[in-house]
């Protein structure tokens, strides 16, 4: 059996006959925006069978922000859910577009994987141009951050992600978000 795909508006309408809605991203990502009646239970837990804060005997519709992450996951996804299990097609992206409501809380971190790109791209950009300017040995940071790039995506460790977990803006997110994040969030809807 392969996992039923709904639009925003036929998700909607599963919300109201009491379907449950969950947020298969990361938690940081949860906590920056998302559907109000959401609660986060990410991939990867449900990938290691962690179905803790999934609802028993209900309908559930998995979504994420752009639908891939859905998509590429499925089969967890489908085996993941007791009862019907759907993914809300386009994601959070196509819920936004739908003109229907979501809650937003911009006073949390970017998510941590645009901090590392953020991070990684700013010293590539500072070792190439200080290469260019000051001295060539500037290159080897590029040729550093390059050589760290790879081996996270080889690896699945990364430990500029690492770091930046561990500044002071982070902490205070990662420190209050873990007990809060399986549960929906109260309503104070933006669009």
């Amino acid at each position: 059996m392969t996992i039923s795909t709904l639009t925003p508006e036929a998700a909607r309408d599963r919300l109201v006959r009491g379907a449950v809605l969950v947020d298969v991203r990361p938690s940081d990502e949860f906590a920056r925006e998302r559907i109000a009646q959401a609660c986060c239970v990410p991939l990867d837990r449900l990938a290691r069978g962690d179905r803790t804060g999934l609802p028993s005997g209900t309908a559930v519709i998995f979504y994420c922000r752009s639908g891939n992450r859905t998509r590429m996951g499925a089969a967890t996804l489908e085996t993941s859910a007791a009862g019907e299990a759907y993914i809300l097609e386009g994601g959070l992206d196509a819920w936004k577009r739908a003109g229907l409501p979501v809650q937003a809380d911009h006073g949390q971190p970017l998510e941590l994987s645009r901090q590392v790109q953020i991070v990684a791209g700013g010293l590539v950009l500072a070792g190439t141009v200080a290469g260019a300017w000051l001295s060539p040995w500037f290159l080897l940071l590029s040729g550093f951050v390059g050589s760290g790039l790879m081996f996270a995506g080889l690896s699945g460790f990364c430990g500029l992600a690492r770091v930046l977990m561990r500044m002071p803006w982070n902490r205070r997110f990662r420190d209050a978000v873990p007990a809060a994040s399986l549960q929906p969030q109260p309503t104070k809807e933006s669009s």
